[in-house]
């Protein structure tokens, strides 16, 4: 097969091109830089909106149609129409239920890490993230539960929609479409390590929760794997859906 040179990828053929590491790393690390660059800046001079709102609504007008453009412009590049299907380059089809099971059984498996290494984590990592979380301004703390009780109550209620729908169904769906679809495509000349080197850059990607790496490459990497090796990323699709969906759950039940 003749392989021709372009920039700083080869391409084999469609939907096979190997991206370099450093252009992996720009596309992962300038869009959640400029997220949070963008929300860290308008904390800083409104609080009228929760800061969890106002996160969302930067992910949703920056970080998701960013990671979603570059999935659309490479499948136009590659198949010739803008499309998700260079997220689909590896691809075998899957009943449902085998997707569901598989994502039922990551799930629980997600569950038994967050007692297990979790718990770990944090001990470990309190006096960094303590020390880190007294520079931080109150308005920025998720975990401050009584201080967003004190928005009115619309705004409470649109910061729970707004929430449920960007963190259980748009957020998960794209950031598999583009890491686990697109990105581990691209760098399958690494074969099983693939998926490995995408969940760590994945975790590290969550500038916005700094101290829980460990914990999400845990749960993430098996997921990615089984989901490299069947060559289906609606088994991490579901899976990580259903773990935001339970973490969403969780966070309703602390609001109300």
């Amino acid at each position: 097969m003749m392989n021709r040179e372009r920039g700083d990828f080869v391409t084999t053929n469609k939907g096979t091109e190997n991206i370099s590491i450093l252009k992996t790393l720009l596309l992962i690390f300038i869009p959640t830089s400029l997220l949070m660059l963008v929300y860290i800046v308008l904390g800083s001079i409104q609080n009228t909106i929760p800061s969890l709102l106002l996160f969302m609504l930067c992910a949703a007008l920056i970080l998701f149609p960013i990671e979603i453009g570059v999935v659309l412009h490479a499948s136009k590049t590659e198949y010739g129409s803008f499309s998700l299907k260079s997220s689909f380059s590896r691809h075998n089809k899957m009943s449902r239920l085998k997707i569901f099971l598989y994502g039922f059984g990551l799930c629980a498996f997600a569950g038994i890490i967050s007692v297990t290494v979790a718990p770990l984590e944090n001990n470990l990592l309190a006096p960094v993230s303590n020390m880190f979380t007294g520079y931080i301004p109150e308005y920025f703390n998720w975990n401050n539960i009584e201080q967003l009780k004190m928005y009115p109550n619309n705004i409470l209620l649109t910061t729970c929609i707004v929430y449920s729908i960007l963190n259980v169904i748009v957020g998960p769906i794209i950031e598999e479409l583009f890491f686990r679809g697109y990105l581990t495509s691209k760098l399958s000349r690494y074969g099983d390590f693939a998926p490995l080197i995408i969940t760590v850059l994945f975790s590290l990607y969550h500038f916005w929760l700094p101290f829980e790496n460990l914990f999400r490459i845990f749960v993430f990497f098996p997921a990615a794997f089984i989901a490299w090796k069947k060559k289906n990323i609606y088994i991490t699709i579901v899976f990580h859906c259903m773990c935001n969906l339970l973490s969403t759950i969780a966070f309703f039940s602390l609001v109300f």
